[in-house]
């Protein structure tokens, strides 16, 4: 029997009684109109929070930071509902996904397994920062909440707008774990302070910045920073 998809928080406010209404509004519409650049699978029974919505990497730009990592153990420290975590689940060893809210955990869960790769993730309710000391992995990914979709309001992001500690501070955490970490962050985000992160590191690590599209158009940038090629 095929399993119900239930409702997303976004598809009932905008079938809601107020529909014409509110369906104007870009602040609402806009991640519906592209849901199928986050999750090609959508309608299989995709669920997302509101957070979700705003907040997870589109599947074409996850496709290609997974590649990076083919055959690794990796650990997506924010893994929200799960949208980095199906792509590295397809290509890599292993996966740790952690994340710190038990319902974003329940909905990447779900959406693992309509890709079919759920028996490939370990996932964790936990801080990440608190769960440091006892992980182990080749490559680690950070997609910290960058502070909600108004994050481009500023013509440059720094990394102390960072959740839920500055950049420099995550960083730092990470590089205890393993030298080899990507993070994914916006796209006006000040090249320098990642420049910085690289040659402070003892000993300097290599690094390459991606710009990633989708449609033509920038969503993000991706830093890889690592002490031999990922």
């Amino acid at each position: 029997m095929a399993r119900k998809r239930k409702r997303s928080l976004l598809e009932q406010v905008i079938n809601s009684p107020a529909e014409k209404e509110e369906s104007t509004s870009p602040k609402l519409t806009k991640y519906w109109l592209q849901r199928y650049n986050l999750f090609s699978r959508y309608d299989e029974g995709i669920e997302m929070d509101e957070e979700g919505w705003y907040s997870v990497t589109p599947e074409e730009i996850a496709v290609k930071q997974a590649e990076r990592c083919r055959g690794k153990v990796v650990i997506d420290c924010f893994s929200g509902v799960g949208g980095n975590t199906i792509q590295f689940a397809k290509v890599c060893s292993s996966v740790i996904a952690i994340d710190i809210d038990p319902v974003k955990v329940e909905m990447a869960i779900n959406n693992a397994l309509v890709y079919g790769v759920d028996d490939r993730v370990d996932y964790v309710v936990g801080d990440f920062i608190h769960l440091a000391p006892s992980l182990k992995g080749d490559v680690l990914f950070l997609s910290p909440p960058w502070g909600g979709p108004m994050y481009n309001k500023v013509e440059t992001y720094t990394l102390d707008m960072l959740q839920p500690k500055d950049g420099y501070k995550l960083f730092q955490i990470a590089q205890t774990i393993t030298p080899n970490i990507i993070m994914f962050l916006p796209r006006n985000v000040d090249l320098a302070q990642l420049e910085e992160l690289a040659w402070l590191s003892s000993p300097p690590l290599t690094l390459e910045i991606e710009e990633n599209c989708v449609g033509g158009r920038i969503k993000g940038i991706t830093a890889y920073f690592s002490c031999c090629a990922v």
